[in-house]
């Protein structure tokens, strides 16, 4: 191969390699930051862009997605000494390509640095019991602390979650414990107070049918009264118009009380208990012949005519009453 050959043979490959260090195509979702002779001067977007070779060069190819990272698991002590692991994860996005590249060094791991840090710091401020039950409280607190650090950087901190809070084996089981006798006594009250209120509601019942009962025996007693009122009134009623009925010269009156004392007598003796004979100590005669005198004073009535006895004769002995 000649001189000349050579030559433009490097000239060739020379002319390639400016032409790709002048032509730079960047993909979207990235951002390249520009240097002149080390010091960066400007940042490439997404598209085609033409740089001058030798004097500009790429510095860094930052990635503008949002992305993920992985909280290692960690032992954090919480604030009544009890040890836990906790993991976790974090999206963040990065804002400022320039800060991004030149603000800090590394910065995947001083982000999940700054996280863990403040993951411990928020769960040794709290009991154990808090930092299982609130676990979004500790999120946000995480989240507003490494986000305000990590602002100069140019990232944003979108959101930060604990994947997982594991205590002790012993722990846990001594909480399972705790739990089962914490349910168990919640149950004993509530069967408790169902047995009071059962006890309540029963003494009130029976307390109401007390009450109702005495009232019902107060209504009772009250009608019983009245009707025994009334039967005194009426009692009282028959026993003038009797008298009434004497005075005026019916004899037959005092055979109707008669007859009707005789009657209720015979009634009230045929309905003792275990009786089975009657002994009569007077004659039916006597009896029928008050019959007799109630059956006329009927016939008075019916007649509305009062029926009346001739006078009697001076020295005469009156009729003796019939019956007797």
């Amino acid at each position: 191969m000649g001189l000349g050959s050579m030559l433009a043979f490097v000239l060739l490959v020379a002319g390639v390699i400016v032409l790709f260090k002048a032509v730079r195509m960047v993909p979207q979702g990235f951002q390249w930051t520009v240097e002149a002779f080390g010091k960066y001067t400007h940042t490439l977007t997404p598209g085609l862009h033409f740089l001058v070779p030798i004097y500009q060069g790429i510095g860094r190819k930052i990635n503008m997605m949002e992305q993920v990272l992985e909280v290692p698991s960690q032992d954090v002590i919480t604030k009544d000494n009890a040890v836990v692991k906790v993991d976790g994860i974090v999206f963040f996005q990065v804002l400022d390509a320039a800060k991004a590249a030149y603000e800090v060094a590394q910065l995947e791991i001083a982000t999940l640095n700054l996280v863990m840090t403040n993951i411990r710091t928020s769960i040794g401020s709290m009991d154990l019991d808090e930092s299982l039950s609130k676990r979004d409280e500790i999120n946000a607190k995480v989240l507003v602390a490494v986000d305000q650090a990590t602002h100069p950087w140019g990232i944003k901190v979108n959101r930060i979650e604990l994947k997982d809070i594991a205590p002790p084996r012993d722990l846990v089981e001594s909480m399972a414990r705790q739990m089962k006798a914490e349910r168990e006594k919640r149950a004993n009250i509530l069967e408790a107070e169902g047995f009071r209120q059962a006890e309540i509601l029963k003494a009130e019942g029976q307390k109401q049918a007390a009450i109702l009962e005495a009232e019902g025996k107060r209504e009772a007693a009250f009608r019983e009264a009245e009707a025994r009122e009334r039967l005194a009134e009426a009692e009282a009623k028959a026993t003038a118009l009797v008298s009434d009925a004497i005075a005026n010269g019916n004899v037959q009156a005092i055979n109707y009380f008669v007859a009707q004392k005789y009657i209720e007598a015979f009634k009230a003796l045929a309905q003792a208990p275990n009786q089975k004979f009657v002994m009569m100590p007077m004659e039916s005669a006597g009896v029928i012949g008050s019959l007799g005198g109630i059956a006329e004073l009927a016939r008075e009535a019916l007649g509305n005519a009062p029926a009346v006895r001739p006078a009697a004769r001076p020295g005469a002995t009156p009729p003796p009453l019939s019956g007797s």
